[in-house]
Parts: structure tokens; sequence; C-alpha cells
């Protein structure tokens, strides 16, 4: 790893660097190649109104996505470290690929949607990423973000411009497609020698209060994330109120389905820190549809229950019998929120709440996202798997020691003992 993951990172930012020089312009400059002296009052404002909602998208990437999965305790470094890894490079690489489709391989300008619509592209790599945490080195990690990143960018055309079907905050495009994609890889690198917990897979309090910080950053900015691309005004704000009480209702049914299922009704913290996000992900497809406080609210309870009895029955039956280890639960989470969301906007649709797709398409694009990520995900994961790519050994997952300089006891003592009065 010492030289082939430096010179196939420093190779790759080398890459981007031309790709930018060859391909990208700012907004502001005319197709004739000459800057002109002001940015034109439009664009301006649309970069004004939307940079608060990219910059709360950019918190749950950095902050709440990487905490989020610091619930292994020996996994803290590796989980917020590869998570900002992951979007840095994401982020580049994202806005390449949908720059280069949309334009169709001529010169593009760069956007405050062109950052946003990155964003989106690395937020589906980190849900994969959630299903094989601890179980692959940093070379795959950044092999999984260039293709994934290709893959969902495809995907996301064929549904907004053949389809022209309506997804607003990426139930199904976004987190269905990053769950069934991370899920394929997953499936793939399966370790038959854990088929019982690793010892390494454990949480203690001060993981999980980290981990528990990341869903409270994520519940917290959710609203910003289903409604940035949605038309201002109405939609918009639409689409931040139905967000802000689906979240609520699931939190409600997270914690009373929680402890229906636990022994002694006591609650699970596996739960609380993933299932109460459900709401956000499932009401993603139709948050800028007139569906009503209450329909919103609906629709986040019934994706608090679906995720906690995900957790408590499917993450096991996965692992056992499917063969799919799901580090995070991100089938949980994500994949089967985002089928509800999927579901929900059909059902929005057929009973004529919008107008702005068809049931066929709705139909159409739950499908073929999932089927697009299982096929990615299978393809990928055979490339991953192959040997040169320093995949950890089984008695070394979920382990911060194999790839980062981590402190002993005695280190962070010696250290304390210099720290200024």
């Amino acid at each position: 790893m010492r030289f082939k993951f430096p010179l196939m990172a420093i190779g790759l930012e080398v890459a981007m660097i031309v790709l930018f020089g060859v391909f990208v312009q700012y907004e502001n400059v005319q197709n004739s190649g000459q800057p002109s002296n002001t940015s034109s009052p439009a664009v301006m404002n649309s970069f004004f109104r939307l940079y608060p909602s990219f910059q709360h998208v950019h918190v749950m990437i950095f902050v709440g996505f990487g905490f989020l999965m610091t619930f292994l305790k020996k996994y803290g470094f590796s989980s917020v470290g590869f998570n900002f890894f992951i979007a840095a490079l994401g982020l580049q690489w994202g806005t390449i690929i949908k720059g280069l489709l949309n334009d169709h391989g001529e010169k593009f300008h760069i956007s405050i949607h062109s950052l946003i619509g990155a964003d989106f592209s690395t937020t589906t790599v980190l849900v994969s990423f959630g299903a094989v945490l601890g179980k692959i080195s940093p070379i795959q990690v950044l092999i999984m973000t260039i293709l994934e990143i290709a893959v969902f960018n495809g995907n996301e055309y064929l549904f907004a411009e053949i389809f022209q079907a309506t997804d607003i905050g990426g139930s199904m495009v976004i987190h269905a497609f990053g769950a069934y994609f991370g899920l394929a890889v997953a499936g793939i690198l399966y370790r038959s020698n854990q088929i019982w917990e690793h010892h390494n897979k454990q949480s203690d309090i001060y993981s999980d209060l980290f981990a528990m910080i990341g869903t409270l950053f994520l519940w917290i900015f959710w609203p910003s994330f289903n409604s940035t691309l949605a038309v201002p005004e109405e939609k918009q704000n639409r689409a931040i109120i139905n967000t802000y009480f689906s979240l609520a209702a699931c939190v409600l049914t997270s914690y009373a389905f929680s402890s229906l299922v636990e022994h002694r009704g006591k609650l699970s913290m596996v739960h609380i820190q993933n299932a109460t996000l459900a709401g956000g992900v499932a009401v993603g497809t139709c948050a800028d549809m007139e569906i009503n406080p209450y329909g919103s609210m609906i629709i986040g309870s019934i994706a608090g229950i679906v995720s906690v009895i995900g957790f408590k029955f499917l993450t096991p039956f996965f692992a056992t019998t499917l063969r799919i280890q799901d580090t995070c639960g991100v089938h949980n989470l994500h994949g089967l929120p985002g089928i509800v969301g999927g579901l929900a906007s059909i059902v929005v649709v057929a009973v004529g709440v919008s107008d702005v797709s068809t049931t066929a398409m709705q139909a159409a694009t739950l499908v073929i996202s999932v089927g697009t990520a299982v096929v990615g995900g299978l393809i990928t994961g055979l490339i991953l798997k192959l040997p040169i790519w320093e995949q950890p050994p089984d008695e070394d997952c979920y382990d911060d020691c194999v790839y980062w300089e981590v402190p002993t006891v005695d280190d962070s003592l010696s250290l304390s003992r210099f720290q200024p009065m």
C-alpha cells in the first residue's frame, strides 16, 4: 500500500486537473471564450440563494455520514477518514461526469447546480460504502468511488432526460441506488469466515455517542437535502415542510417499534441512530408534491417501522442466508425506505396529486435504478475482488491499525504529559 495507493491517488488527481482544464469553465464565461466583466444578476441570485442549502448538504456529507459510521469502536479513524477521502474525490469526479453527460462531451460551465449535483453523486457512494465498511482497502475505496459515480450519473441521466420522472430528494435514484449497489458489492466480497460476528465488529458507549452525533446532523439538515433543487418558492417550501414532518413522525415510530421488537422493551441504539432518518429518505421523491403534512407523516411513520423491522430481522437473514454482510445496515436505512418513497410517488401520481410525471415513468425509474445498481455493483465487486487491491485479511477487518497510525494508551498518556498547562 505504501506506493500503490499514493501513486493511484496522485495519478487520479492529475487526471482531474487535466479534465477540469480541458472541459470546465466558470458560469460567467461567454461561449466565445471571452470573460464578461460582470456575472448576470440571475446567475448571482441563483448562486447565493442556493449556497446555504449547498453548505447544509456539505455538512451532511462530511460530518453526518462520517460520524454516523463511527459506531465501530476500532474503526473510527477509517469511518471519518475514508468518508472524507471519498467525498473529496467524488465531488471532483461527479462534476466532470455530470457535465460531460449533460453537454455531450463539450466544454461546460460550472455553477452552484454543478456543485450540488456532485454532492449528490458523492452521497450515493457514501451510502454504498456503509455496506462494505471495514472490509475494503483504501485502494478499493478509490476504485469503487470512480466506478459507482460513473454508473450513478448514467442512471440519473436516463431518469431525468429519457423518463422525465420526478425524484427531487433522490429516494430512488440516490438512496435506493446507493444501497443496492453497495449490497451487490458486499455480496461479491462475501467472507465465509465472518458468518458470525467479527471480534472487532463491536461498539461501545463512546463510539455509539459519536455515531449519534452523525445522526443528529443528518436529521437537522435533511430538509435542505430534499429541497435544495426544488423549484423556488412554493415547491421548495413544500419540500422543506414535508421532509420536516416526515422526519418527526419517523422518530416516534422508530422508538416505538424499537421498544416493541427488543428484549424487555428496551431501546436499541442501532435503531435510533439509523431508523430515525428513514423518513427523510422515504419522503424524498414526493417532497415537493402536494401530499399535505399528514401525508408526509404517514410516509415517515411507515419508513420508521420498515427500517426497524429490517434491522431486527432482515440484516441477520441477509448475512446468513443471502451471504450479504451489510456492515451499516444500508438496506434498512436507504434501500427499503427508498423503495417506500418510490412506491409512494407512484400512488401520489396515480391519484392525481402530481402531474409532473406518470405512474409508468415513476415505476420504471424505481425498477431500473435498483436493477442498474445491482448490475453495476456486481461488476464493481468482481473488479474489487482481484487480489492486486490489497483487501484486508479476515482477522484485520474493522480495525484502524491496518491503515492508520493509531496511538496506544501509553502513547496518549506520554503525549498528555507534554501538553502546556
